[in-house]
């Protein structure tokens, strides 16, 4: 990997802006939060999971999707952050024990076990170099079991171009197929608008993957 590559991957800023994001913002001034993860639970649905089966939601941060998980009944949930401070405002929310909580950069992070659900409804648009994206799916390929399935929402084509002061990339349904091409197959992708506290509305493109076998 060339310096050039590493500094893709990771800048060094991005979790202190993350950090001071959710410090001096409370849930009703960003503009990704909602009540109900109405999307992410419908997906979630139709992947047939079992109440033990191990879900992990990348770029979790202070999402309710974890409450609504648990008040479901699943028991083996894992939250992965880069935002220390997200994860914190989660676990004072979420008391459960049963909950794993991991702090990190998903480019650089090697998963320790499989799982047979990755929801991400925050993290993959800000990836915008060709190294970030290779890494996240490199990730996601080798911790998601075959047979498994991948829930990831990213801002639609027109959606916005910038989030949080940062730049985005903007996806279609069949773009987020073709990238995860080699390792997934494509079983649902739909438009859905996202309203936002203020009321603002911005279209999300999801897609429902299932890990193909090796």
């Amino acid at each position: 990997m060339t310096s050039n590559e590493a500094n893709d991957l990771h800048v060094p800023a991005t979790s202190a802006l993350w950090d001071g994001t959710y410090a001096s913002k409370d849930a009703s001034q960003r503009s990704w939060s909602e009540d109900e993860p109405e999307a992410s639970l419908y997906f979630i649905d139709k992947s047939h999971q079992v109440p033990s089966a191990p879900i992990i939601d990348v770029g979790g941060g202070a999402s309710r999707l974890v409450d609504h998980l648990l008040a479901r009944g699943y028991s083996d949930v894992t939250v992965l952050d880069i935002s220390a401070a997200a994860i914190d405002e989660a676990r004072r929310r979420v008391t459960d024990e049963s909950v794993h909580w991991i702090v990190a950069d998903v480019t650089l992070w090697t998963p320790t076990r499989s799982y047979a659900l990755w929801h991400d409804r925050a993290t993959f648009h800000f990836l915008t170099s060709a190294a970030g994206q290779t890494a996240y799916v490199t990730a996601a390929t080798s911790a998601i079991d075959a047979g498994g399935h991948l829930v990831l929402a990213t801002f639609a084509p027109s959606g916005p171009a910038t989030c949080s002061g940062l730049a985005v990339q903007r996806w279609s349904g069949a773009e987020l197929a073709e990238i995860f091409g080699d390792g997934f197959s494509l079983v649902e992708t739909t438009t859905r608008d996202h309203a936002t506290p203020w009321g603002s509305v911005q279209p999300f493109t999801w897609v429902l993957l299932e890990r193909r076998a090796d």
